[in-house]
């Protein structure tokens, strides 16, 4: 996601209050100290943590500091000063952080050319204030717990624009899945996919970050679902958020499997592979099919960023069923955000809604805890072994029953 579109964290100090006299006017045998600017000190306590100790000066965050789409040559792990929020700002202490596909794309510079390294990394993080400018005290206090979407989440503590945030009832790393992958998924679906009763839609990558929620969304809207996946446990999961059809194309020649099973076609692609499958996904529509391209993993660690697919007789194929072809960007539709996020947060709630989390229990080194395994959690997403969506665990979760 473009860097412009990202929201980007203010920097600065906390609102202070001045002694003094504008200006340098004097009264007859008063001479007036220069103005001077001192902390607020009513406020003085946001910079406590839970624990009654207060915050350390230096943090880690994973710094963007070489453009490339090896996310492990492009990124470091630094130790820097933890960062003041402003006066509308949070400081928030991340305890979780998603892994998204695009973060190699951003290291890589692909969305925004004019943005140059050094440059944070990381789209979305959930922990607590520990704290906030004056303005932000209006609506949010010391321990209250928000997610946010916006750059700079692969750190300890990370400013976040009050309005920017998200209030959750707890540090859930099920609430993170919502703020990226669910809301592609919910936004793509409802404003590109004209989905309909009895309908035919295909989600590739069913079993991921994203493809879990436009799964659960198209069942949901009365349409017959199938996914693709590869492993017969992604399999069966597939089968208990609603998926009609699971397809492991590791066992199942998936093209054969479309031409047999739905000779009409389908009607809706949710499709995030690219290349290859792209072009399958092509070919499966039917008459006035909706092909929605979110994304396109398979060619992000290319140096081109895009696996090639037959684009020469894509007119044709389109023009002879009435078709379409749609890309979405979530940051083109922050109209629809809003609205989104709340609908899935309360369908959450309703136990309506399923938010797998991959936070690497069964990886083979361990579960993905602190920013160091970042770089593991890129590599576990990008070989496909993750089952829903991959989360690090930056820091541990406080048991506030104990504060």
């Amino acid at each position: 996601m473009s860097s412009s579109f990202l929201l980007r964290n203010s920097r600065g100090l906390f609102k202070v209050i001045g002694g003094g006299r504008r200006g340098t006017e004097t009264l007859s045998g008063v001479h007036f100290v220069p103005r001077r600017f001192i902390i607020d000190m009513s406020y003085s306590t946001h910079f406590m943590d839970f624990k009654g100790s207060s915050i350390p000066s230096s943090m880690k965050k994973l710094v963007v500091t070489k453009l490339s789409q090896n996310f492990k040559e492009a990124v470091s792990l630094q130790t820097v000063p933890v960062p003041t929020p402003g006066d509308g700002d949070l400081l928030v202490r991340n305890r979780f952080a998603g892994i998204n596909a695009s973060d190699i794309n951003y290291s890589a510079g692909r969305y925004d050319p004019s943005v140059k390294p050094p440059f944070d990394a990381g789209f979305e993080g959930i922990g607590e204030v520990v704290g906030l400018g004056l303005s932000a005290s209006g609506r949010y206090t010391i321990g209250d717990t928000v997610a946010y979407f916006g750059d700079g989440a692969f750190a300890e503590y990370t400013v976040v624009p009050s309005k920017k945030t998200v209030p959750v009832p707890s540090v859930k790393p099920e609430f993170l899945t919502l703020l990226v992958s669910g809301a592609t998924a919910y936004i793509a679906l409802k404003r590109l996919g004209d989905l309909a009763k009895d309908q035919t839609v295909l989600v590739t990558a069913a079993a991921g970050g994203t493809g879990q929620f436009a799964v659960q969304f198209a069942k949901k809207a009365g349409c017959h679902v199938v996914g693709t996946c590869s492993t017969n446990e992604k399999a069966g999961f597939l089968k208990t958020i609603g998926c009609d059809r699971p397809i492991n194309y590791a066992t199942e020649d998936l093209a054969q499997t479309l031409r047999t099973e739905y000779p009409r076609g389908v009607d809706v692609i949710y499709e995030s592979v690219g290349g290859s499958v792209f072009d399958l996904a092509v070919n499966s529509l039917a008459n006035k099919g909706r092909l929605i391209v979110i994304g396109f993993i398979s060619g992000y660690q290319t140096a081109s960023g895009v696996q090639p697919v037959r684009g020469g007789t894509l007119p044709v194929k389109l023009l002879q069923k009435s078709a379409s072809v749609r890309g979405f960007f979530l940051p083109h539709f922050p109209e629809e955000y809003k609205e989104a996020l709340s609908g899935m947060m309360q369908m959450y709630a309703q136990g309506k809604l399923v938010c797998e989390v991959d936070c690497g229990d069964q990886a083979p080194e361990g579960r993905f805890v602190g920013l160091e395994s970042v770089f593991r959690a890129v590599d576990h997403m990008y070989a496909g072994k993750n089952l829903g969506k991959v989360v690090v665990e930056v820091a541990p979760v406080v048991d506030r029953s104990k504060l």
